[in-house]
């Protein structure tokens, strides 16, 4: 099992959250089902970038991004040289911290 650590968020997750994963699940459907509400405005079909995560530790582990995902990732509001987009990103084997950014290319969000 893979330990995901998310750092605190004001909004989605103010406290943090620490669990484990099997490798090889998709990261965004992880946070989703702990009741992270991370924003996947385009379903996860990589067509948008409210899912974008930055990869704190483990991020050498990551199977390397898709050009469809690097092109997307250009728009990300505070993009860094660790950032994935969620809904694309498969857990490997090596523990991960992630970082939720503050905010996304979305200026509104509709509450659920």
């Amino acid at each position: 099992m893979t330990r995901i650590v998310v750092l605190p968020h004001e909004r989605l997750c103010p406290q943090g959250a620490d669990f484990e994963v099997e490798a090889g699940t998709n990261l965004c459907r992880e946070l989703l089902a702990r009741g992270i509400e991370i924003e996947h405005a385009c379903e996860m079909s990589c067509a948008c970038t409210t899912c974008h995560v930055i990869v704190r530790d483990g991020f050498d582990s990551l199977d390397p991004s898709e050009d469809e995902e690097d092109d997307m990732l250009d728009k990300a509001w505070g993009l860094s040289a660790t950032s994935r987009l969620s809904c694309q990103l498969q857990v490997g084997d090596e523990d991960l911290t992630i970082e939720l950014p503050r905010y996304t290319i979305n200026h509104a969000r509709e509450e659920q």
